[in-house]
């Protein structure tokens, strides 16, 4: 059996491990970004900013309650897998089908219980009589998490990228468009082709899985072994599942205080927000095999330098998307429509709030292994912190006087906006100084020349926003992004750095040399 670990195996080779999935996840990210920009244009275009609130509700609790289901499988597989990987490859795929098995049979369960009580699903009601269909989503969505992270153990990031980055979004961006067109579905359009998108993604990742893993021969249903398989879960699922809903909880608080319009505004910000997100979280499956490797040595210097590493990549690429996309914010939220050109400003916030969160990612990629519980714990103050600020910033604006109702609601967006990217910083705070304690080392993804490489690209932005909105989305972006890259490159970037571009790594540099830019 070949193991997971052998790309890791020798000297360096997690950081040249980690750098191959960079690679494969940026041009994952490239895919991902010429797919969802198509998607938000019909969307906005076709259905408008009340149909896309009510499905961005929707899909708040489907995909909540999927992800719950998948029982933290995503970073738990791996460990579990590292576990036995010294055994028989049967063992290892019992486990990978130990886990199939229990998500499937927890999301048919959730699937049928939101059936018959949609309204969780609909607080704003719903767009068709098909949206109740939204519910066979959870089921896809939970087996494709599984399958992507037992791909991801044998360090196949690519399978990642064909599912998420260009099947899941290319068939929902045209099923979109095409559905408008179709009577008696026109209306649940958006529905439907969430819906396909999902096991269009499934279809993708089983098929290379079943190559790499085989056909569940000899499996048996073992109810003790299962039962401890899922509570030892339950709390790493319950951080998956609550760091998730950071990026989540506010949309849900909006639809208390903000009409479907507000929520449709702020779920455009939030899906080109989520971009650079992608970077992180496709880290996360190749981070989690290199940490598990480490743990099993003890070498506890090994993690903190993947996790500082990693965290600097992350940083660094999502400070320079950030900067992209929000200082030309009011023209990338106008190719949705006019009326979305208001959310920009909460654009800003959400992007802000993405830098902020990095540290807190990477910290947590290791903490799941070393300090569940711990973890679990500030992950709930995280968001209850979260909940808090988000809660009594809807209180203040409700206590302003604004000439329009419309003008109140897109205050709120931007204030839920705001709330997200103080608690995120927070959590990056406490995590980092918790794994640091443990470790014995430090964490640190900081370093000034991000500053320089921001400021550099704010003063290019100046002279973008002076441009015709249309030079200003097709040349401005890349002229702020390559700006950016520029500096960081030259003055941030050191020789581990430069791996993450290197196609082989004995090409990449001499990594006996120390990071140039470090604070």
């Amino acid at each position: 059996m070949s193991t997971a670990t052998d790309a890791a195996s020798e000297p360096g080779g997690d950081i040249e491990a980690l750098a191959k999935g960079g690679r494969t996840n940026f041009f994952g990210f490239l895919l991902r970004l010429a797919a969802r920009l198509p998607f938000l244009f019909i969307a906005g275009r076709l259905y408008g900013a009340d149909d896309l609130g009510r499905f961005a509700s929707a899909l708040v609790v489907v995909e909540l309650v999927a992800l719950l289901c998948s029982l933290g499988e995503k970073r738990g597989l791996a460990q579990r897998l590292s576990d036995v990987e010294h055994k028989s490859e049967g063992r290892a795929t019992t486990l990978v089908y130990d886990g199939m098995f229990v998500a499937t049979a927890l999301s048919v369960l959730a699937a049928l219980i939101l059936w018959f009580f949609p309204a969780p699903l609909f607080p704003n009601g719903m767009n068709g009589p098909l949206d109740r269909l939204l519910v066979l989503a959870i089921p896809g969505y939970a087996l494709t998490e599984i399958v992507l992270a037992a791909q991801a153990y044998r360090y196949d990031i690519a399978t990642t990228v064909r599912a998420r980055a260009v099947v899941e979004p290319w068939t929902i961006s045209i099923l979109a468009g095409v559905f408008w067109f179709v009577p008696f579905i026109e209306h649940s359009g958006l529905a439907m082709a969430y819906l396909a998108s999902i096991y269009a993604g499934l279809a993708t990742a089983l098929w290379t899985f079943f190559k790499t893993y085989g056909w569940p021969r000899g499996w048996q249903v073992r109810p003790v072994a299962l039962a401890r398989m899922t509570w030892r879960a339950t709390p790493l699922a319950m951080a998956d599942a609550i760091e998730w809903g950071t990026r989540r909880v506010d949309i849900a608080i909006l639809g208390i205080y903000a009409g479907p319009t507000a929520v449709g505004i702020y779920y455009v910000a939030q899906q080109v927000a989520s971009l650079p997100q992608k970077l992180k979280t496709s880290f996360e499956p190749i981070l989690g095999p290199v940490i598990t490797k480490a743990l099993r040595e003890n070498d506890f210097a090994a993690i903190a330098r993947q996790v500082c590493q990693v965290g600097f990549w992350i940083t660094a690429a999502q400070a320079g998307i950030a900067l992209a996309l929000g200082i030309p914010g009011q023209g990338i939220m106008g190719l949705t429509g006019p009326e979305f050109v208001g959310g920009t400003a909460a654009l800003a916030f959400l992007l802000a709030a993405e830098v902020v969160a990095a540290t807190a990612v990477v910290s947590e990629a290791a903490l799941v292994y070393v300090a569940r519980v711990r973890n679990l714990w500030i992950s709930i103050g995280v968001i209850a912190l979260q909940v808090v600020l988000t809660v009594a910033a809807m209180e203040v604006v409700d206590r302003w006087d604004f000439a329009t109702p419309e003008r109140a609601d897109l205050y709120r967006a931007a204030a839920a906006a705001a709330a997200l990217m103080v608690a995120l910083g927070v959590s990056s705070v406490v995590k980092s100084v918790l794994l640091s304690r443990i470790l014995q080392q430090g964490i640190n993804n900081w370093r000034w020349p991000l500053v320089w490489a921001a400021l550099a690209a704010v003063l290019v932005g100046q002279l973008v926003i002076r441009l015709p909105e249309w030079a200003e989305l097709a040349f401005g972006i890349p002229l702020i992004l390559g700006t950016y890259g520029f500096v960081i490159w030259h003055k941030g970037f050191g020789p581990e750095d430069r791996k993450l571009f290197a196609r082989r790594a004995e090409e990449a540099v001499d990594p006996a040399a120390p990071p140039s830019g470090s604070a």
